[in-house]
């Protein structure tokens, strides 16, 4: 699917921060979930199945917590430099629905992407982008902050694909999570940490030293040319909730702000049920989220999973 949806990125890795935008194809069905109870975003509203909005130009994921939003108006302004917008009967008007995730504790809190950064990620593009890690939307991310930045590692940027039977599957995650990262052998993969060891080898430990207030969200985009109605989009973006609380724990807190969105090219005619689509996209978001914290690089004395901290 990366060879349908352009991805660029801009990213800040002295000030541990950066945004990531998605561009899909012009005809697309997109919509979006958020399970988290402390979201910041922009035009969400629209991506909901009773809203008259079918298609969006870009999406925009970054850093900077809620003032990372006004990022946004550099993607729109690229956008409607390269003609692409909904049609009125005066101006083409650009929809860029936007997620953020709070950076802002790791490098400079004052310094967050804006509207330069937007336009600089939409015209920078590309397809087959495949820039994982550090990058983007992913530069200041860490994970297991549930005891504290100081015991915290370092998330990132993670992309995945699957494709079966003609339909083919992408996800790009932004993993920013308050709690701990999971392998598929459910064994801890990355979290909170001290003197060589994970904290928490038991739930009870968790419940002890839970720490939720700042710093969390794990946000992203799914990508697929199955065809689809804006109903079973929002439906299969649900679902793909579940590729989120599979792998990290806890997920979906009162102080994370998860969102997915999901965007379908719609130029795939597919007999695949609802169901085996939602299946392939839960298990490509955690597939993503593990790329997420296998290509991270330690940042500012985070260590990362194949990286220690220098």
């Amino acid at each position: 699917m990366l060879n349908r949806f352009k991805i660029g990125h801009v990213s800040d890795a002295s000030h541990a921060t950066g945004c990531t935008v998605i561009i899909p194809p012009e005809k697309n069905i997109t919509s979006a979930s958020a399970k988290g109870a402390a979201t910041g975003t922009r035009e969400y509203a629209l991506l909901l199945p009773d809203k008259k909005v079918q298609s969006v130009q870009a999406i925009l994921l970054t850093g900077g917590s809620a003032f990372g939003l006004r990022t946004a108006d550099g993607v729109m302004q690229w956008l409607e430099e390269n003609g692409r917008g909904y049609p009125t009967p005066f101006a083409r008007v650009p929809i860029v629905p936007a997620a953020v995730i709070y950076d802002l504790n790791l490098g400079t809190a004052d310094t967050r992407p804006g509207p330069r950064e937007g336009y600089n990620a939409a015209a920078q593009a590309v397809f087959l982008n495949r820039a994982t890690g550090n990058v983007g939307v992913g530069t200041g991310a860490t994970v297991g902050k549930w005891a504290g930045l100081n015991h915290a590692m370092k998330g990132g940027w993670g992309l995945a694909e699957t494709a079966y039977n003609g339909v083919q599957v992408a996800c790009g995650i932004a993993v920013n999570a308050v709690g701990d990262v999971y392998d598929f052998s459910n064994t801890l993969l990355a979290g909170a940490h001290a003197n060589g060891r994970f904290l928490a080898d038991t739930s009870a430990d968790r419940y002890k030293n839970l720490d939720i207030r700042f710093g969390n969200t794990v946000i992203g985009a799914v990508m697929t040319n199955a065809r689809m109605d804006k109903q079973q989009a929002h439906y299969l973006a649900e679902r793909a909730h579940f590729g989120i609380a599979r792998r990290i724990f806890p997920s979906h807190t009162s102080y994370d702000g998860d969102v997915l969105f999901l965007s379908s090219s719609v130029d795939a005619d597919t007999s695949l049920s609802i169901d085996v689509l939602a299946m392939m996209i839960i298990e490509t978001v955690e597939n993503a989220i593990i790329n997420a914290l296998r290509t991270a690089r330690s940042l500012h004395g985070i260590p990362a999973v194949n990286h220690p901290s220098v």
